[in-house]
């Protein structure tokens, strides 16, 4: 692409030189604080982007994607309770958003992380049913499964997120070992 750098870490660089020039230039533009929000993100300065995000959906409270992006750094940044009602409210102002697969991705996992792993496992079934072939949904889905002790469906989500998967991303979770584990039980 064109203006792209060799690395990501150069983008991101002259993303946040270009989206601190907007906000200079235009300090109440709320995609210039989306454009800072995004930066931030991107640099995993997630409590940094809360605020930037929330600026930006002051000026449109329907703003679904800037909505979930919110939710995803209010997880991310530990106010886990806050993420649902955010990412809900997307689904339901945008029910047949392209994103859907991952809003239902972010609710599995906030139910995961509450131990509700019933409601986590329906939520990450359906991400990953949107998105079949997307190995992260079936690594939530296989820890789902896992947790609960189903330990042939885990195996099975997680070979076929390894599969799915470039560079090994999966390949350091001890499946034989956890698994035997919970079968001798």
């Amino acid at each position: 692409m064109e203006d792209m750098t060799d690395t990501a870490e150069a983008d991101i660089a002259r993303a946040e030189g270009l989206a601190a020039q907007a906000l200079a230039a235009s300090p109440h533009s709320p995609l210039a604080h989306h454009a800072k929000a995004q930066v931030l993100r991107a640099q995993r300065r997630f409590a940094e982007a809360i605020p930037e995000y929330e600026t930006a959906l002051a000026s449109n409270r329907n703003w679904v994607f800037a909505m979930f992006a919110l939710g995803q750094c209010k997880l991310y940044s530990g106010a886990i309770e806050e993420v649902i009602p955010l990412v809900d409210r997307a689904l339901r102002l945008s029910p047949r958003d392209p994103m859907r697969s991952s809003f239902f991705s972010e609710i599995g996992r906030v139910h995961l992380l509450q131990s509700r792993t019933d409601e986590a496992l329906s939520w990450l079934e359906k991400a990953r049913d949107l998105a079949p072939r997307h190995p992260s949904f079936r690594a939530w889905v296989a820890s789902a499964h896992a947790l609960k002790g189903e330990t042939d469906p885990a195996a099975a989500e997680l070979a076929e997120a390894r599969r799915l998967s470039s560079g090994g991303r999966f390949s350091s979770m001890p499946v034989q070992k956890l698994f035997m584990s919970q079968r001798r039980k």
